[in-house]
């Protein structure tokens, strides 16, 4: 029985993860020193990043899922906030945040994550894969900012390319499985 048979409602999460992972191998495509933060980058931040995750979360919210509500509804609202810090100063609203200050705000981000990555621990393995290198990402960013190496900050973006993809693969495993009834795409046994 396919999982859209059982339920009236369709699973969000495939677009919550597809606008987590695309968003982040983008930025991080930037982060691994190929291009300087453009439009493109803080419009998939703001659009595919924040307002589709955060739709996703809701979505979750309804069916009951608080670990997917949580991790959606925030990480939609990190996207939005990221795209805010780079454009306030832009703009003139704000000044630039100093990037210890920045290292800072990923710490929160990652200890937040570490908890979610505990929780995936009851998950499938592809889940842990994402939120366990999106722990180490934050780490690396942080590091990045703490240090000011720019080293550090393209093995990050290495590092994010690979956390995106492992979300967009999660996500089209998600969709396919479904639409086919079977596991087309492996996710791992549940933890």
């Amino acid at each position: 029985m396919s999982a859209s048979a059982a339920s009236p409602s369709a699973n969000p999460a495939p677009l919550g993860l597809m606008g987590f992972g695309m968003t982040t191998v983008l930025l991080n495509i930037h982060n691994a020193g190929f291009f300087p933060i453009s439009s493109m980058i803080l419009a998939m931040g703001a659009f595919y990043g924040g307002i589709a995750q955060i739709i996703a979360g809701l979505m979750e919210y309804k069916k009951g899922n608080t670990f997917a509500f949580t991790a959606f509804t925030s990480y939609g609202s990190f996207w939005l906030v990221l795209v805010g810090l780079i454009l306030a100063p832009r703009f003139g609203l704000a000044d630039k945040t100093p990037e210890a200050f920045m290292g800072w705000f990923l710490v929160m981000w990652g200890v937040f994550t570490l908890f979610l990555f505990i929780g995936t621990l009851r998950k499938n393995r592809a889940l842990q894969v994402v939120f366990g290198s999106l722990v180490v990402l934050f780490a690396l960013l942080a590091a990045r900012d703490f240090t000011g190496s720019e080293l550090i900050g393209h093995i990050a973006g290495y590092e994010g390319i690979f956390c995106g993809c492992s979300a967009i693969y999660l996500a089209m495993a998600e969709v396919l499985n479904e639409t086919y009834g079977r596991e087309v795409m492996p996710i791992g046994a549940m933890g």
